[in-house]
């Protein structure tokens, strides 16, 4: 359910140079750190340099506390805890990691399971490394989602614990919890005084605030399609930008094409969408959705999206059919 990156900020270092040398403006930093298995871009507006600097120190810092609680592939991190006792025992979390949960479970409930925070116990039966000769058989299609569902998670919020009915069952919370810890920088900075900057993890972005010259923070949505080009330059005002997209790892067989991003309730791959970008308040709710709704395909889709008005949508056709919501000033149809 990882995503593809399709979504980058467009801050050049030309707008980095310049404010680095203006003395009276704000000045702009960006560092670059591999944290949570991906990429992050931390940029900040500050004073000045050592301000910016001191503080990108303490997102990064905060990142790292943050994976190491709740990695499923770290082996002694809460999550793998809890994995490691399915089926056996109640596991014991920081309240941090059971409300993440929560929130998790809660959004498998609202997407009926095309999100499942129980997915990381998905057989991996798929490859799209070009190694896929023939479509997998019906019956390990069904095997590789025997110990999928968030309905045998059990909760005791008296007690802080997470506990997995079934042997061999395992949560995690991939990309949704890199747009958490982008939230969550977000916040500590805002508290800290920071008052602009972007958190971009692997392309889940927590944004606030604008540039130093008063204009809004700017992002380029890939045309799927096409994707050496950008089909839209958007201001990003709504805190958070997440994109969720298929075009790059796919196989073909009998004329169909199977993407890499995998409905968690029948095993097969999702289709019909290439591309999904959501706007909102919150990046992990923004990440939830986008790859919920690929999982839905586009009527489901912009029938969930619109249950949720403060999040904005940008959704794009295997065909190339483009619907977005009114307020984003879209006029393209079709690419």
């Amino acid at each position: 359910m990882k995503k593809n990156i399709t979504l980058t900020a467009l801050l050049s270092l030309i707008l980095i140079t310049t404010l680095s040398f203006n003395a009276k403006a704000q000045v702009l930093r960006q560092r670059s750190a591999k944290l949570m298995g991906g990429r992050f871009i931390i940029t900040l507006v500050a004073n000045d340099s050592l301000t910016a600097e001191r503080n990108i120190d303490t997102v990064i810092t905060e990142i790292d506390r943050i994976e190491r609680l709740i990695s499923d592939w770290k082996a002694d991190s809460q999550i793998s805890a809890v994995n490691q006792n399915a089926g056996i025992a109640p596991v014991k979390v920081d309240r941090e990691v059971f409300e993440l949960t929560q929130r998790a479970i809660r959004l498998s409930r609202e997407t009926d399971g095309a999100f499942d925070i129980s997915f990381a116990a998905m057989e991996r039966i798929w490859k799209f490394d070009g190694s896929m000769t023939a479509m997998p058989r019906p019956e390990a299609v069904k095997r590789s989602v025997a110990r999928v569902g968030y309905k045998n998670i059990e909760l005791d919020s008296a007690n802080c614990t997470i506990y997995l009915k079934l042997k061999g069952m395992k949560i995690g919370f991939g990309a949704l919890g890199e747009g958490y810890a982008a939230d969550r920088c977000r916040e500590m900075m805002l508290a800290r005084g920071i008052k602009a900057g972007i958190v971009n993890a692997t392309g889940d972005m927590s944004t606030w605030g604008k540039q130093p010259n008063g204009n809004d923070w700017t992002i380029g949505i890939t045309n799927p399609l096409h994707e050496d080009t950008v089909f839209a330059v958007l201001p990003l005002k709504y805190g958070a930008v997440v994109t969720s997209g298929s075009y790059q790892k796919f196989v073909v067989f009998n004329g169909k094409r199977y993407t890499h991003i995998i409905n968690p309730k029948t095993g097969y791959p999702a289709s019909g969408l290439c591309s999904v970008t959501i706007f909102g308040p919150s990046a992990e709710r923004a990440n939830g959705f986008s790859t919920s709704m690929m999982v839905l395909g586009e009527q489901a889709a912009l029938k969930f999206i619109s249950r949720y008005p403060e999040y904005r949508y940008v959704i794009i056709t295997d065909k190339g059919r483009v619907h977005s919501s009114p307020d984003l000033g879209l006029k393209t149809k079709k690419l």
